[in-house]
């Protein structure tokens, strides 16, 4: 078993990373989308396209060190946190579920990244840091 779970954990991270990486790359591609995103799910209008690109050039940086396995209290924390936030900010699309079946999977992926967080010192398979202090 032991064996096993930096096998579990690299699949997480990487399945983890794939898709943060690419709502990392949809602020690139399409900063609109990012705009309405905010503006539906978080109520804040008015984000301005320069600000999108900036988030999503710190994001680039967040989900890099993610997948490195760099600072893991503080990237896996982090990415815990932003999936978390994105999770309840769509909490009105839960209640008309068969409308929305793919918001779903984000419960599912919240979960990795607590799974993530919490037995983050033993994921230490092609990381950059093997180990590290809890």
């Amino acid at each position: 078993m032991a064996a096993r779970l930096p096998w579990v954990l690299l699949s997480l991270r990487i399945t983890v990373f794939i898709v943060m990486f690419v709502w990392t790359l949809d602020k690139f591609v399409n900063p609109a989308h990012g705009m309405a995103i905010f503006e539906k799910f978080y109520g804040i209008g008015g984000v301005p396209e320069l600000a999108v690109y900036i988030m999503g050039a710190f994001q680039l940086v967040l989900v890099f060190a993610f997948v490195f396995g760099l600072a893991k209290r503080y990237t896996y924390g982090l990415i815990f946190l932003l999936h978390g936030g994105s999770t309840l900010s769509s909490f009105p699309q839960y209640i008309d579920a068969f409308n929305h079946l793919l918001f779903f999977a984000a419960w599912p992926m919240w979960g990795a990244c607590f799974a993530l967080y919490l037995l983050r010192d033993a994921d230490t398979k092609f990381t950059l840091r093997k180990t590290q202090a809890s």
